[in-house]
């Protein structure tokens, strides 16, 4: 759907990579490898993202770090698109909240770090969540998406066991 809109392959992904979690930075380099495209495409986008001031940069040694700049007046938006067409938005209305017990829950895997990627994980937070409901919420969530869910149940002391090995954003409870 969005391809309709930017209809240039390489800055769609840009936008995802550094727009869907503001935490996420690359470098040329890494994002050439990641993308399977030219240096030379990647750099213009990055260029015209970096003059717009949606992109921020910093130099490590001689590496070029690319960042979102969260604090553009676009940014809130370019991000909540990003999250209805990636579906974070039916995920949070229609899993997150419905789940009395959960306190928390994390985008993890591909999408957390700006890779676009069929499939969804993500990590749900709390002490003894119903696993039948969150299946059956999982599986109707997937059909209004047309998108695969995984999830990964842990309670509060588990939780950091797999956050600190991995990206992650909060798309649910308290920061």
């Amino acid at each position: 759907m969005l391809e309709s809109l930017i209809t240039n392959k390489t800055r769609l992904k840009l936008l995802f990579k550094f727009f869907l979690n503001k935490e996420t930075t690359s470098y040329l380099r890494n994002l050439e490898s990641e993308f399977g495209e030219s240096t030379n495409a990647i750099r213009i986008e990055l260029n015209r993202l970096e003059n717009a001031g949606l992109l921020l940069s910093h130099f490590d040694g001689n590496k070029k770090i690319f960042k979102a700049n969260d604090l553009h007046p676009l940014y809130d938006e370019i991000n909540r698109i990003l999250q209805k067409t990636v579906g974070l938005d039916m995920i949070v209305d229609h899993i997150t909240t419905k789940i009395k017990e959960l306190k928390e829950a994390y985008l993890i895997g591909d999408l957390a770090i700006g890779k676009e990627s069929g499939i969804i994980d993500i990590l749900l937070v709390g002490e003894e969540l119903d696993s039948k409901l969150v299946a059956a919420l999982t599986s109707k969530t997937e059909m209004m998406i047309d998108r695969k869910i995984r999830y990964l149940i842990v309670n509060n002391k588990e939780k950091n066991n797999y956050l600190s090995d991995t990206h992650s954003l909060l798309i649910f409870g308290q920061v």
